[in-house]
């Protein structure tokens, strides 16, 4: 696929011009989709340094970050520095124009140089405007996933047990919330299509993992149970979690009484579906210990393999425990198309991307431009006149 950001565009989102001032992960991940789907991303950074993702590795393709180049393609890097008053005045003609603008810098941060919500849309009316933040608008506390995760309770769900609270591999609360902002980006911009009227977006890391959280917030929220981890088992359903089988492990995810009786006849064991003690859902987690206990013995005679492909056939749902390099094969086999290769001129190989997950038939997702290097699209800075972008 061709890496050039002069490339035809024909997404959903075709003519809108983004100004991103976002880092990281979260104002990144919303604005990538974005301009996935078409739109026109300037990705403002600091001068010498860029957006922190830039040095965080291993791992490296090169000198380059895989974590910055997870969220940043289809973008132009502007490297401005916002306390050089020559800068800043190009930074704040960019805004005038742009349809949205996205920062998740510290409350405040902004409106110290003049950006913030209040000041641009007296020069831009109409602009979406959305700032992710940690805690919210009105704290001043910074917002990192590990951080989230810890004080919004994730990881207290998370671990083999309540003594041993663990993150989550990948930082989820970012990725949630990066989407959480994406969505009501595409919102304010509906509401503009109707009425010419621009708002302001803010979205919080807190609240995206509270609402991320869904039943085990609503557990507490609706009938004041505080839940606990649970390692790999489900505090509602069962059998749905990690199984020994006689080689390797098996995860079964069996989510109602009709698959736990194909279970259990796959496994030699139909008797089970009549036993009151397993024969709703209700009472099969109320009685997990001995039905694992049971699973476990009848599993034990073939290996994980081997029940996969007998059990997928029977409707179960149930998987082997892949890495990240099966996943993706898997993802292959299936036909998903999970990898695309982004051409580019200043790079010996093609730069290999996760593909965005989101399927239009008529307007899909185009990779135009790998990330970009730190200043790549900077115009000169004129003092006079501002540049075209």
């Amino acid at each position: 696929m061709s890496g050039s950001l002069d490339s035809a565009v024909s997404g959903s989102l075709e003519g809108l011009l983004i100004a991103d001032f976002g880092r990281v992960l979260a104002g990144p991940y919303a604005t990538m989709l974005l301009a996935d789907l078409g739109a026109d991303v300037v990705k403002i950074e600091r001068p010498g340094t860029g957006d922190d993702t830039r040095r965080w590795g291993p791992p490296w393709v090169g000198d380059e970050s895989t974590y910055f180049r997870s969220v940043n393609r289809n973008k132009r890097s502007f490297a401005w520095d916002l306390h050089d008053p020559d800068h800043l005045d190009q930074v704040r003609e960019l805004v005038t124009r742009a349809d949205v603008v996205v920062e998740n810098f510290l409350p405040g941060t902004m409106d110290r140089f003049e950006l913030g919500y209040d000041a641009v849309r007296v020069l831009n009316p109409d602009v979406v405007y959305c700032s992710v933040t940690g805690f919210g608008g009105h704290n001043d506390l910074p917002g990192y996933d590990l951080l989230i995760q810890a004080v919004g309770g994730l990881m207290s769900i998370t671990g083999p047990d309540s003594g041993t609270p663990t993150k989550v591999g990948v930082a989820m609360v970012d990725v949630v919330t990066g989407l959480h902002a994406a969505v009501g980006i595409l919102a304010a911009l509906r509401h503009r299509d109707h009425t010419g009227e621009g708002q302001r977006v803010e979205v919080n890391l807190l609240s995206s993992l509270l609402s991320a959280l869904v039943n085990q917030t609503s557990g507490y929220v609706g009938a004041g149970v505080v839940p606990a981890a649970m390692g790999n088992r489900h505090p509602s359903v069962a059998p749905y979690e990690v199984f020994e089988t006689g080689g390797s492990q098996l995860v079964l995810a069996v989510g109602n009484d009709r698959q736990f009786a194909s279970l259990v006849k796959v496994l030699g064991i139909p008797e089970l579906a009549q036993d009151e003690r397993y024969a709703t859902n209700d009472q099969r987690v109320a009685h997990r210990d001995c039905l694992v206990d049971d699973l476990t013995k009848a599993l034990s005679v073939d290996t994980a393999d081997a029940w996969f492909e007998r059990l997928t056939a029977a409707g179960v749902a149930c998987g082997p425990l892949n890495d990240i390099a099966d996943a993706v094969a898997l993802a292959e086999r299936l036909g998903l198309h999970p990898v695309v290769e982004i051409d580019d001129p200043s790079r010996a190989e093609p730069v290999r991307q996760v593909a965005n997950p989101i399927r239009l038939s008529a307007t899909p997702a185009t990779y135009r431009g790998a990330p970009p290097r730190l200043g790549e699209h900077t115009p000169p800075v004129r003092t006079s006149q501002a540049p075209s972008v």
